[in-house]
């Protein structure tokens, strides 16, 4: 790799830096930093109104492998990661087997070092439990030395206290959060969206607001009695960002993230009946979409995370009651986040990159990525201008289940450079 980026804007909060640079990359390394650089022997690519940022990571991601490869691969989620402006992704353990065992681990983390020439770093995360049925720990010592990152047990939240407060204070010994699908079972049992008024107006299965505020609520008492590290996966209700916030307040170690999804569609969007609007936590109303958006701006949601789920055609095309839950969003991201909040004023592009890379790592306990000379050139580039339209047909991607088909969309990545691997967009 020999690369003169020309004229970009770098934004790094790890180092304090917003200004246009231009970076001379050697072997996978910044060799140079500073303005009007110059060199011979190497291809230069303008950069002018491209903002350069630290590699984003998507701490909620579903690979399928293994299991399930005709929803997803590790080779195509990686390839739609980087297209999407990813540099590194973490896997849930949804898959079959689930992510259990150190075995499991090896597999996925052996298979993301050829996938792409090892482009995107894959961070497995492990279940909390013994085949995700909670009953039993799953071997939190042996996972966590296999290299794993967290624990959850994805789609199904730890419903047991006493098995979650085992889990929080195992966990902790190994310095790795539990990140928790908050949801009370009995109470969404047969729901497929958003109880409320247009649930009651389509005569669906409603799912309600308060079975996501009651999890938090208990979650957030264990974690205050344990010490322990709690966070939420895909925050979706006003209820939960309160609770995250008082939290926060009294400065108990609870993170939270929010999709992309969350904080742009409301229930309103189930009435086409598309299957693509059907998601676990299902699509609120718009009064949690502006508190979701509030939890951003002020800092009680720390993340940004797609909760990319992949599922093929054909389990897509069935009665809404019958769909699978889920969509994907790796390559849109980027693009709905720049839209629905830079534009709208609820983040800057400064806050942008530390929801999409500073925090996750942070909260990961992963090293920081920091755009300086000498330091690994780990780098997401995005055109903050760029306008096009969502065309599900061109994702790299396996599947194309989103509801975004045909939103005309501001912002989008240009490439990513990771591991000595360039990939351009």
């Amino acid at each position: 790799m020999r690369l003169l980026l020309k004229g970009g804007r770098v934004i790094d909060p790890v180092t304090v830096r917003d200004e246009s640079l231009d970076l001379l990359l050697i072997d996978g390394k910044i060799e140079k930093l500073g303005r009007t650089l110059t060199s011979t022997s190497v291809e230069v690519i303008d950069l002018k109104g491209k903002i350069i940022a630290p590699g984003f990571i998507d701490m909620h991601v579903h690979l399928r492998e293994p299991g399930f490869e005709h929803k997803e691969t590790i080779l195509t989620g990686c390839t739609a990661a980087a297209a999407g402006g990813f540099t590194a992704v973490c896997c849930m353990p949804n898959t079959n087997p689930p992510i259990d065992d150190e075995s499991v681990v090896r597999f996925i983390q052996n298979k993301a070092k050829v996938a792409l020439s090892g482009l995107v770093d894959v961070y497995p995360i492990a279940a909390v439990t013994q085949g995700r049925k909670g009953e039993h720990l799953a071997p939190l010592a042996e996972l966590s030395a296999a290299g794993v990152v967290a624990f959850s047990d994805d789609g199904d939240p730890v419903f047991d206290a006493e098995l979650m407060r085992r889990a929080l204070e195992y966990a902790a010994m190994y310095k790795r959060p539990i990140i928790q699908h908050a949801q009370d079972l009995p109470m969404t049992k047969g729901g497929v969206m958003n109880e409320g008024f247009t649930s009651t107006e389509l005569g669906l299965a409603g799912m309600p607001p308060i079975a996501e505020d009651v999890m938090v609520s208990r979650d957030i008492a264990l974690t205050d009695y344990t010490g322990a590290q709690y966070h939420v996966a895909h925050m979706s209700t006003a209820g939960a960002t309160e609770l995250v916030r008082r939290a926060k307040a009294r400065g108990l170690n609870v993170t939270s993230e929010a999709t992309p999804h969350h904080f742009t569609l409301t229930d309103d969007a189930v009435r086409s009946y598309d299957t693509n609007t059907k998601m676990n936590p299902p699509l609120r109303t718009r009064e949690d979409i502006e508190a979701v958006r509030k939890g951003l701006q002020d800092g009680t949601i720390d993340v940004i995370a797609t909760d990319h789920a992949p599922h093929s055609y054909d389990e897509k095309q069935v009665e809404f009651q019958a769909a699978p839950f889920g969509i994907v969003g790796l390559e849109t991201a980027i693009g709905l986040s720049v839209t629905e909040l830079v534009q709208k004023g609820v983040l800057s592009f400064y806050q942008l990159v530390e929801k999409f890379s500073v925090n996750p790592r942070r909260i990961l306990h992963l090293p920081q990525i920091q755009i300086e000379e000498g330091e690994p050139a780990n780098l997401t580039i995005f055109d903050p201008l760029a306008e096009w339209t969502v065309d599900p047909s061109t994702f790299k991607s396996k599947s194309k289940n989103t509801p975004f088909s045909g939103f005309r969309l501001t912002g989008r990545s240009v490439g990513v450079i990771n591991n000595g691997q360039v990939y351009w967009s």
